[in-house]
């Protein structure tokens, strides 16, 4: 009668414990160790800095420091100093009469229907322009990023141009194009019902503020759509790949693909187009002066403070112009909820 014998595991012909054999032994191990063990485990251990990271740190700083602080005295003290003539019942035509009246200005301020109009003005210029130059920036990126790689440097090219035009320039441009006395729109475009010889485009709101949105989308969509291009070029190309190959359609892969990909481009790109267009002065400025219910809150400011010589009055103007601007970044911050500290761990 012969005798079978099962193959004995290799670990064990070598000696090594098997994992039924190993297992006692940890749990012996770790009821040796204890509590303390266990709370080592649970508490990460603080990471201690190497000799050369401390010098990378310290020459970080030493390099950078000056520019820090430079930049902090330049931003902040002028903030700091407009909150303080804002307390101030304060006109340079009479300095000596210098009166302390504390949030008076403010009060002033929020309940003159003029503030809350060209509040009103703001936004409007600000919901408008940035939604336009979202979809144009966002068609221009699609239109480079599949360009042929030989048509993609003169098509950015040309796509900038309006980007690099100074402000100025481009204000006056429009400004000589739409006038009713030097202007060509009007005899280039009579034969559509609502333009004729005598339009007066800077003579009435609605055609004012549509000559200075059209100037400033015309200008800043450039600026919008080299932001997306760069979210769409972080677009893992596989991902649209799979998705075609499972049959989503040409919106499915925009929707569900690349947008959610590109979210963190794109709030970056609506914080700055929105900071910006809230800010808006030189193509009002130059078109109108604030005319024909143009006037926004950075013109307010400046009328106050340089025409009317209101330095308390507008410099309790342009505090409150920084906080909108504050409050706009932190909705759009929360809005987008991209953790841009990178926090999350990449989640």
């Amino acid at each position: 009668m012969s005798e079978t014998t099962e193959p004995r595991p290799a670990r064990a012909a070598e000696g090594t414990p098997s994992p039924t054999e190993r297992e006692p032994r940890r749990s012996t191990d770790v009821a040796r160790s204890g509590s303390s063990d266990v709370a080592t485990q649970e508490k990460p251990r603080k990471r201690v800095k190497s000799e050369r990271a401390k010098a990378e740190t310290r020459l970080g700083w030493m390099l950078a420091g000056p520019a820090f602080v430079l930049m902090l005295l330049v931003t902040v003290y002028p903030i700091l100093q407009a909150v303080f003539d804002s307390l101030f019942s304060f006109r340079l035509t009479a300095p000596d009469d210098r009166e302390f009246v504390g949030l008076a200005n403010y009060g002033v301020i929020l309940t003159d229907g003029v503030f809350w109009y060209d509040l009103g003005i703001t936004l409007l210029i600000t919901v408008i322009t940035v939604a336009v130059e979202l979809v144009l920036g966002f068609a221009l990126a699609l239109v480079m990023n599949n360009a042929i790689r030989s048509l993609r440097g003169p098509l950015r090219t040309a796509i900038l141009v309006p980007y690099g035009t100074i402000t100025v320039v481009s204000a006056f441009a429009w400004f000589y194009a739409f006038d009713i006395n030097t202007g060509y729109i009007n005899s280039w475009f009579s034969w559509l019902p609502f333009i004729s010889e005598d339009t007066a485009w800077f003579g009435s709101t609605a055609p004012a503020l549509f000559v200075i949105m059209a100037s400033e989308i015309w200008k800043t969509t450039p600026f919008i759509s080299l932001l997306l291009l760069s979210g769409l070029a972080q677009v893992p190309g596989e991902l649209t790949e799979a998705a075609k190959v499972d049959g989503a359609t040409w919106w499915e892969r925009m929707s569900k693909v690349i947008l959610p990909n590109m979210k963190a481009a794109i709030m970056v790109a609506v914080l700055f187009r929105a900071l910006d267009a809230f800010r808006i002065f030189d193509n009002i400025f130059i078109m109108t002066n604030g005319a024909y219910g143009t006037e926004t809150l950075s013109l307010l400011a400046y009328r106050t403070s340089i025409g009317r010589l209101e330095i308390g009055m507008g410099s309790a103007v342009s505090v409150v112009l920084f906080l909108c601007v504050i409050l706009i970044s932190f909705i759009a911050i929360k809005g987008f909820k991209v953790d841009l500290a990178g926090r999350g761990g990449g989640k």
